[in-house]
């Protein structure tokens, strides 16, 4: 059942994009229209902006976004195919609702790459690569004092990002792209709790990388991911929120 605005519940009802979000512009054609629906459709569920559970309705999506539904409909295969949405028969497209197993073998594995990058990353560091690192930490504490979860989630990801380029390790780069986006969804909701604590860290891990201390960096890494994937659990406990498997 609905109510006035089409809002239902995360098991598969559907909640009405009229009003809901705020207006966005329509997407600019250069880039393959296909993927920057794509695009576009997976940042909405990263951000939560499309909430787990959600009903995804091709004709609200394709006006949200000011395209036709026939990307629309690509997109949500291929976001299918990836795991981000599910596709239920007679029923339609819904955003994937995480296991409570599917996020801690991602976070454990998201623990043994970063700690192997930032141990690299201290070994390897230039003065210029830990003056950017020092950017990006002040570019994340304005974030946290703006109270930005979207701005602190982006923040994160680059302070990240830039460790695992220091590391030059080009096959460790890879396998850590291909869990960045589903981190950065997991990351969302925890951002704000996470707060000062997460960006304290950072602070003493860009200090021992400055240092050249591998072995520290790469153990102050292992327990800042830690605190994060335990900081997720208690999160969904809290909230009370279902695994979908039980």
């Amino acid at each position: 059942m609905t109510d006035r605005r089409g809002t239902t519940s995360p098991a598969g009802t559907r909640r009405s994009l009229g009003g809901a979000r705020a207006a966005r512009q329509p997407l600019e054609r250069p880039a393959p229209l296909r993927q920057a629906v794509y695009d576009a459709l997976a940042e909405m569920i990263i951000n939560r902006e499309l909430q787990p559970g959600e009903h995804l309705v091709e004709n609200e999506l394709a006006a949200h976004l000011g395209v036709s539904r026939q990307p629309v409909r690509e997109a949500l295969q291929r976001l299918h195919n990836e795991g981000w949405v599910d596709l239920r028969p007679a029923l339609g497209a819904f955003v994937h609702v995480p296991t409570e197993e599917e996020a801690d073998q991602l976070l454990s594995t998201r623990t043994l790459l970063e700690a192997e990058s930032a141990r690299l990353a201290a070994k390897n560091a230039t003065p210029e690569q830990v003056e950017r690192l020092r950017e990006l930490q002040r570019a994340g504490e304005q974030a946290l004092s703006e109270d930005s979860q979207v701005a602190l989630v982006e923040a994160n990801a680059a302070l990240h990002a830039h460790l695992v380029e220091m590391s030059g390790n080009k096959v460790l780069a890879q396998l850590i792209a291909m869990v960045d986006r589903r981190t950065r969804w997991y990351y969302s909701p925890i951002a704000r709790s996470r707060g000062h604590e997460a960006w304290e860290e950072h602070a003493a891990m860009i200090e021992t990388i400055a240092e050249g201390n591998s072995r520290r960096a790469g153990e102050l890494m292992r327990k800042h991911t830690e605190r994060t994937r335990e900081s997720y659990h208690q999160r969904r406990r809290e909230s009370g929120e279902p695994d979908p498997l039980t």
